[in-house]
């Protein structure tokens, strides 16, 4: 290996000088007795001098230590099997240790699908959840973002959708979780060894305590499973990215720590550069796909985050999650109103299906501008008409919730995975008043319309 020595160390930020052979950007440098500490050439800084960002802990690193140029990039395994395990960015099995993929490995850094070798379709991919497949139609082989603050249920979504998907197509999935609590982690994976649905998934993660670089680089890591699934396995994926906005932010500490002017609200100049390169990787070929659902945090529920609106641009469907909704107890806690799909469109979905998601958007649009009326001079102050579209708006919202798999042990309600056409039939019957003697109760946390009638029984 391509020897040096380093010249200075600054936290995760390295300088090292190689007389010999200088290093290429993005190659592996290894350091430390058992070569346990891992870098990666972020830039050069003369002829002889490189800048490297830890992927590890650099504690016991001195300057004049001995490091080594791998002269390659970091690679992890791919392949079939990677299945029903856990990584880390490294491609370490997190599992089973002392387990050795030596079959394939890979680069993380690949490029992105040429145009003359991608497709789209108007396929949906249908999720099981209502709210989402009548108002927000999520497309097959492209990207959809689920928005929202802290604690307003962006990773129960996702694993719901894990669950979902698993237990009815027969694709492969990979979850790739950037930045989030390891107590997570361990969670999703017992979850889903108990449902056996881990066989036809991987899971690779890079904890909020491990160093920015290695939470920038496991999305890329990821990406290249993903690709190697889509092409040479040929099979359809389904990559889950939680949380997206954590990419973001350890992009936005490596800038920090290389000394670049940060922009806007302190984040990274070449923000919008990196999230491009990370998100032109998910796309479809000719015979297969690989559908991207992202969980985005939004700062302080600011939509107009720098971050937020970078990540809008890329979305096929934006699912926004309300804080007000799911104080009010309705969860899913998907905002109706704001919620938007390129697929909720009459040539795609139908115009049944269209017509049903508008006069839905309509009822409750019309029941939030009536609200500080309400508030004020009570609903016998509001015309028969404008009564009768609140009573059937708040309905609407009830129908809305679903009970989650993923959340029966904490809410003591089984799971639903509700078929469109079903959730379609739901929605047509309320906009008809079909239910109008009903209480508002009785459509609350159910999957088909028709339970309301069985509760409904259960209570008289």
């Amino acid at each position: 290996m391509n020897e040096g020595y380093v010249k200075t160390v600054r936290g995760s930020v390295v300088e090292a000088v190689f007389e010999n052979r200088l290093p290429e950007i993005n190659n592996k440098v290894v350091a430390g007795e058992d070569k346990e500490m891992i870098f990666e050439v972020s830039s050069h800084v003369d002829s002889t001098t490189v800048k490297l960002i830890a992927l590890t802990f650099t504690a016991g690193l001195a300057r004049n230590d001995p490091i080594w140029d791998t002269g390659d990039h970091l690679m992890i395994p791919v392949g079939k099997q990677t299945l029903g395990n856990l990584y880390d960015v490294f491609g370490n099995n997190l599992v089973d240790p002392e387990k050795r993929e030596d079959d394939t490995l890979r680069s993380i850094h690949q490029d992105p699908v040429s145009f003359s070798q991608r497709s789209s379709s108007d396929e949906i991919f249908l999720t099981g959840i209502k709210a989402i497949d009548v108002l927000a139609p999520l497309p097959k082989g492209e990207k959809a973002g689920l928005f929202g603050g802290a604690g307003v249920g962006k990773s129960v979504l996702i694993t719901e959708l894990i669950n979902n998907t698993a237990k009815k197509s027969k694709g492969y999935s990979v979850f790739c979780g950037i930045g989030e609590r390891s107590r997570e982690a361990e969670e999703l994976y017992r979850e889903m060894r108990e449902t056996g649905v881990i066989e036809n998934a991987i899971l690779i993660f890079a904890q909020m305590n491990e160093p920015p670089g290695a939470r920038f680089r496991v999305g890329h890591a990821a990406l290249t499973m993903s690709e190697y699934l889509r092409d040479v396995e040929k099979r359809d994926v389904l990559l889950l990215i939680d949380n997206i906005f954590r990419f973001i932010q350890a992009g936005s500490e490596v800038s920090g720590l290389m000394g670049k002017m940060p922009s806007r609200v302190g984040y990274q100049p070449t923000l919008s550069s990196e999230l491009s390169e990370l998100q032109e990787r998910i796309s479809s070929t000719k015979t297969n796909s690989i559908t991207s659902i992202q969980a985005v945090y939004v700062p302080a529920d600011d939509f107009t985050d720098p971050s937020a609106t970078h990540i809008f641009s890329h979305l096929s469907a934006s699912i926004i999650l309300s804080r007000k909704k799911a104080s009010e107890g309705l969860y899913p806690a998907i905002d109706p109103l704001n919620t938007t799909s390129k697929m909720l469109n009459k040539r795609i979905v139908g115009e049944r299906h269209y017509n049903i998601a508008q006069e839905i958007k309509r009822n409750l649009a019309i029941y939030d501008e009536l609200k500080d009326v309400i508030a004020m001079l009570g609903i016998e102050e509001l015309s028969k008409e404008n009564r009768d579209t609140v009573l059937r708006a708040r309905k609407l919202q009830r129908f809305l919730t679903q009970p989650f798999f993923t959340t029966e042990q904490f809410t003591g309600m089984e799971g639903r995975f509700v078929e469109l056409e079903d959730s379609l039939d739901g929605f047509e019957r309320i906009l008809n008043d079909e239910f109008e003697d009903y209480r508002e109760s009785d459509l609350y946390m159910i999957g088909n319309v028709d339970e309301a009638n069985e509760r409904r029984n259960n209570n008289t």
